[in-house]
């Protein structure tokens, strides 16, 4: 089994005018991502959560700009 991490991260999720569920990590600049549900939007961030912090696995400056300290979203 992997050694696996857990990162928690505050998540905004709205609904804006035409009923989709719009949903924001603001610790990881440029993490957005969208359901046509709450449920799917909250499984699309952490997603979209996952592939930004594979990115800053190479990307140091990205990494650097991710607020770790304000973790509270479980990714698994």
């Amino acid at each position: 089994m992997k050694n696996q991490k857990y990162l928690n991260f505050n998540v905004v999720i709205t609904q804006d005018e035409d009923g989709i569920y719009v949903a924001d990590c603001p610790a990881v600049p440029g993490c957005h991502s969208q359901g046509s549900t709450y449920e799917d939007a909250e499984k699309n961030i952490k997603e979209a959560i996952k592939l930004c912090l594979k990115v800053a696995e190479e990307d140091k400056d990205y990494k650097d700009s991710i607020d770790f300290d304000s973790a509270n979203f479980p990714l698994s």
